[in-house]
């Protein structure tokens, strides 16, 4: 137990509890949004508002011991090698911000087109809703999975850790508000360059034009130079393309890691392939080989 608790003492900072010190923040205006469209259905779904806040919550304390004991140790391996050391001023702190803001659109992407990594992000899309509680639905495994490796060329360039962390923080802190539809567009200026609720929400839906769409985190500037923008046109329909309904923790969490392993144990019991197997593990989620289906 001492060195558990010295590890945390060890590698705690302020900095790491940005989210944590923004949940009141965050659940006032839950509140609110839940009281100005109470009256109004389809917005809030009680069952599905438990699930979400169950899941955030949970999130917040499984993530901050991962990014305690796996990815504050591993960044601080790699910053011993970093190639310069950059102190933080408001010019550096603002090239680090949109350094990870383009680290966070890679992640992002990739966490849409990789299933070894959709398997994580998949839970953040699984609500059938949206409104400020479906901000709060993420995965687990995130640290596991290996979403903190997008950022670590930004310690290799010589920012610490922690700051890296927290510009990270930040950028997630301002996609909460995006998580809603209480704001339609908002003037154009402000629609092209940063990401908004009415790009979040083309982003959210499960219409063939919204599919893989709006990756930015607090901007959309990538998006437009990247190709991967598409404007809030028709009505969104939230959700995924193939529902995995549960009220179950622990399920929603692992069922696309389930699912991932099943396809690849029929790579193996079909066809003997174990590159068709691990293929799985970088393949897009909806693929499958020529011959199935």
């Amino acid at each position: 137990m001492d060195t558990a608790l010295d590890l945390f003492r060890q590698h705690l900072d302020p900095r790491d509890l940005t989210l944590l010190l923004l949940s009141p923040l965050f659940m006032l205006c839950i509140a609110i949004e839940s009281w100005r469209f109470r009256k109004q259905p389809g917005i809030y779904s009680w069952r599905d508002t438990f699930m979400s806040m169950n899941s955030g919550g949970s999130y917040l304390f499984v993530d901050l011991v991962l990014v305690i004991v796996l990815v504050i140790p591993a960044m601080q391996w790699v910053y011993q090698y970093r190639l310069w050391t950059i102190e933080i001023t408001p010019w550096t702190f603002f090239a680090l911000f949109m350094g990870v803001e383009l680290l966070y659109y890679g992640f992002h992407r990739a966490s849409h087109r990789i299933r070894w990594f959709w398997c994580a992000h998949v839970v953040h899309h699984g609500s059938e809703h949206m409104n400020f509680t479906t901000a709060l639905r993420q995965s687990w495994f995130y640290a596991i999975a290996g979403n903190w490796l997008f950022y670590t060329p930004m310690v290799w360039l010589g920012f610490e850790p922690h700051w890296v962390l927290f510009a990270l923080s930040l950028n997630l802190g301002y996609q909460f508000f995006v998580h809603t539809q209480w704001i339609g567009k908002l003037p154009a200026w402000f629609e092209w360059l940063f990401n908004t609720p009415s790009h979040h929400r083309a982003h959210h839906g499960r219409n063939p034009v919204y599919i893989d769409r709006n990756f930015g985190g607090t901007l959309i500037i990538f998006d437009r130079l990247f190709g991967s923008f598409v404007p809030e046109q028709e009505a969104v329909d939230y959700g995924l393309e193939h529902p995995v309904p549960t009220n179950n923790l622990i399920w929603l969490n692992v069922h696309e890691w389930a699912a991932m392993l099943k396809d690849m144990r029929r790579e193996l019991r079909e066809k003997g392939s174990w590159w068709l197997a691990f293929k799985h593990l970088w393949a897009p989620p909806e693929w499958e080989r020529g011959d199935v289906g």
